[in-house]
């Protein structure tokens, strides 16, 4: 929605519904362009309506005026083939409606399943959920994939198109809930490191009904995850908006209700574990974070049982050209407050030849220096992931950290 808000009217709130009466449009069968073009006409009417006419169910309301404005569209459609003497039919709505969540199931949760669509490639998948299910607009979506706004409204449109084709797969059949778990921490991450806490809690909701529909541990180790990464938001950055590190952290400022959530959630997914079938990503990297959050101050932290997890986290992948540079760099960080600085510099000198020169792993070479007390090293590894970083924010927050550790070691 653009221009502004109309006066006596909750636009939030407004925006909030739109996932919903928008899945219930395409769960009907509804083409999938057709559906949005529809629900951005019933948003306008709702602007000029509600604050003098409020309803009493705003999402019947504009899926009832979404639907007319489809079936007008469809007549206008329609008279137009007859006085072109067209001899085939007014095309069919192939949709995505075939999806069986049930009666009860969530619009939105269905939705997301269609936006997870396996023919469409990770990046598309992202950028349709954000514009979907999260309400982003396009060029909110392209300015956090760093693509031009038109750029980015073609591969909407094209991932918009490959939906309107076959029926998006059931939620029990194999890969499916792999796609919406990896599709789901995406748009976390987009929201909690974008500062769009809005986008965060959709993506927490959005697990949480996950976790009724399958009964998958890593969808539970997935909220887990999420839950408890997100109650340590507060206090992520300070009243200037600077980032400020875990162990720098009031840990008095942590959400103490999401983090007992998360934990629960935690323990009943690893609950499930069986000798054939061990914790998976999600799960591990949630154990990492409640150790994280239980810890009552940075000395305290429990770094020998978060070592033996980022093991685990590691051994996922046998190929060392594939491993997840966030998890090798975290088990280095590991290793060095566990066995010593020295000894995490050294994982750090082997990972070089698979990372490379990324800011991260520059920035882990200066958190190890500083652990160890050589400062001057600190602040010129701190520099050279300075120099790398592409995050205005990051690169900020390094340059600190390099002038902090510069003016500690004179």
């Amino acid at each position: 929605m653009t221009g502004e808000p109309t006066r006596g009217l909750d636009e939030g709130a407004l925006r909030a519904l739109v996932p919903r009466v928008l899945a219930s449009l395409v769960r009907r069968g509804e083409d999938f362009d057709a559906a949005e073009d529809a629900l951005q006409e019933a948003l306008l009417e709702a602007l000029r309506v509600w604050p003098e006419h409020p309803p009493r169910d705003p999402q019947a309301w504009l899926v009832t005026v979404a639907t007319r404005r489809l079936v007008d569209a469809r007549r206008s459609e329609a008279a137009r083939h007859r006085r072109e003497e067209a001899d085939h039919a007014e095309p069919r709505s192939a949709g995505v409606g075939g999806a069986d969540f049930g009666a009860e199931g969530d619009d939105t949760l269905f939705l997301l399943f269609c936006c997870c669509h396996p023919d469409l490639a990770p990046a598309s998948q992202v950028a349709l959920t954000l514009r979907a299910v999260g309400g982003l607009s396009t060029r909110e979506i392209a300015d956090a994939f760093y693509v031009p706004e038109a750029t980015m409204a073609q591969r909407i449109s094209r991932a918009k198109r490959m939906i309107a084709g076959p029926p998006a797969r059931r939620l029990d059949q194999p890969g499916d809930l792999a796609v919406v778990l990896r599709v789901l921490y995406l748009v976390y991450t987009t929201g909690h490191t974008g500062g769009r806490i809005d986008l965060a809690g959709e993506a927490i909701r959005l697990a949480r009904q996950l976790t009724l529909a399958t009964e998958e541990p890593e969808a539970r180790g997935l909220l887990a995850l999420m839950l408890l990464n997100h109650a340590r938001l507060p206090a992520r950055f300070d009243a200037e908006g600077r980032i400020v590190t875990l162990d720098r952290q009031n840990r008095g400022l942590w959400d103490a209700r999401e983090i007992a959530e998360g934990v629960r959630v935690l323990q009943s997914a690893l609950a499930m574990q069986t000798d054939e079938r061990r914790p998976d990503r999600y799960q591990i990297e949630a154990a990492i974070a409640a150790l994280h959050d239980d810890a009552a101050s940075a000395e305290e932290t429990d770094w020998p049982q978060i070592l033996a997890w980022y093991d685990d986290l590691v051994a996922l992948t046998d190929d060392p050209v594939h491993q997840d540079p966030a998890a090798v760099l975290g088990r280095a960080v590991a290793v060095g407050h566990a066995l010593g600085a020295a000894a995490g510099l050294r994982e750090t000198d082997r990972l070089h030849q698979v990372l490379g020169d990324r800011h991260r792993w520059h920035a882990v070479r200066g958190h190890l220096h500083e652990l160890g007390g050589d400062l001057p090293a600190a602040a010129t590894a701190y520099a050279d992931a300075a120099r790398r970083a592409t995050d205005v924010t990051e690169r900020d927050h390094l340059v600190r950290q390099a002038a902090r550790a510069r003016a500690a070691a004179l």
